[in-house]
């Protein structure tokens, strides 16, 4: 089984990298573009079969590991 974790940060702090792309995509012409946010993406493959226990457990590796719950949201979708 895999899952997918969408990882962002929260809405109302500063992403300084998404507005290092937001200027470089204005500087290159893309004036259409208003707000960039910058996240990663994480995808386990896990040997659980069990969808349900599958995003339980991952549920907790974003929680000790992988996202930092001060600064981002995170999001799991199986895959």
């Amino acid at each position: 089984m895999k899952v997918r974790v969408h990882i962002m940060p929260k809405s109302d702090l500063l992403d300084p990298q998404g507005e290092a792309i937001n200027t470089a995509l204005l500087n290159l012409g893309f004036s259409e573009v208003l707000n960039v946010r910058q996240g990663k993406v994480i995808d386990l493959e896990m040997a659980e079969s069990d969808s349900d226990l599958a995003i339980r457990q991952v549920d907790q590796m974003c929680k000790k590991l992988l996202a930092n719950s001060l600064i981002e949201n995170y999001n799991l979708d199986l895959i």
